[in-house]
Formats: structure tokens, C-alpha cells, sequence
């Protein structure tokens, strides 16, 4: 079942880079006491992500801040590498916490997984949103297959 406005954020590990290499972090660092704009893709690197999604968050960051979002997280099952690239590529810096979901977990526990065989991608996450408050969900924006709406910067902004 997927996560729903209201619910807690369960607890996961994602992996994510830093100055001195790749670490953990929990969701309890990412959450707790902080107002948290994540969003989810299917993939790095891919069209619609790379274009759209992704360069979206980074122009908006400002204004985000600026409505109260502490940290703005983008989540994909991908390994920490890839992420740390892809972020790099886009030119992200910090306006965006880069988070490797590597085995989906958090995917999986948020009930948001998708079967991406078909493009030969395995097992991936949807693409959407969420805006969390102090580790609870106050927005859930799932976007329909193929679709790109109501996960973006713009449409979180004019929630917040």
C-alpha cells in the first residue's frame, strides 16, 4: 500500500556522498525536526529525470526555501556512484541531498515500486513527491505512468 498524507516516514537507509566518500544516512537525519521536499525517479540519467525532474528542484530551490523547505532530497534506486554523478552533471551542489536507494528499500517500505522490466531497468521507483513535516507526510503527489505533473518543483511550490 502506498505511503498516504498522515503517515510516518519508515525508517530506511539510504546512501548518499560526502566530502570524505559514501555514507549512510537515515531517514530519522534526513526527517526529524525539518520540513523535507523529496522526490522520487525512476532513474538517473534518464530523459524526463535529467530534463525536467531534477533540473526543476535545483532552479526552485530558492524559492522552496523560501517557503519553508529545509532539504530537498531527490531519491532514486540507483547506486551511490551513479547519484554522485548524476548530481555533478546537473550541477546540483547542495540545493539538492542526493539519495542512492541502491535495493529499493525505502521504495519498497513507501509502497512505490515499479516494474521497469520492460525497459530492461528492473525494479524501480514511481515518480512522485512528497513534502514531509518533522518525519509526517503532509503531501503525496504520485504521477501516472508516463506522466509528468504533479511530482514537479512547480506544483510542490504552489502547495506550500
Amino acid at each position: 500500500m502506498a505511503i498516504n498524507v498522515g503517515d510516518h516516514i519508515p525508517n530506511a537507509t539510504f546512501m548518499t556522498f560526502a566530502a570524505d566518500g559514501p555514507r549512510p544516512i537515515t531517514t530519522e537525519e534526513i526527517f526529524a525536526g525539518k520540513t523535507v521536499g523529496l522526490f522520487a525517479v525512476p532513474g538517473a540519467f534518464t530523459p524526463t529525470c535529467s530534463v525536467k525532474h531534477l533540473p526543476g528542484f535545483k532552479d526552485h530551490a530558492a524559492e522552496l526555501k523560501a517557503k519553508g523547505v529545509d532539504t530537498i532530497a531527490c531519491v532514486s534506486v540507483n547506486d551511490v556512484f551513479v547519484m554522485k554523478a548524476w548530481g555533478a552533471d546537473q550541477g546540483v551542489g547542495d540545493s539538492v541531498l542526493m539519495l542512492a536507494d541502491g535495493n529499493g528499500e525505502f521504495t519498497k517500505a513507501v509502497g512505490l515500486e515499479m516494474d521497469a522490466r520492460g525497459f530492461g531497468m528492473g525494479a524501480r521507483s514511481q515518480r512522485y513527491s512528497l513534502v514531509v513535516k518533522d518525519n509526517v507526510v503532509t503531501h503525496v503527489n504520485v504521477e501516472n505512468g508516463g506522466e509528468f505533473k504533479v511530482s514537479s518543483a512547480e506544483y510542490m511550490l504552489a502547495q506550500l
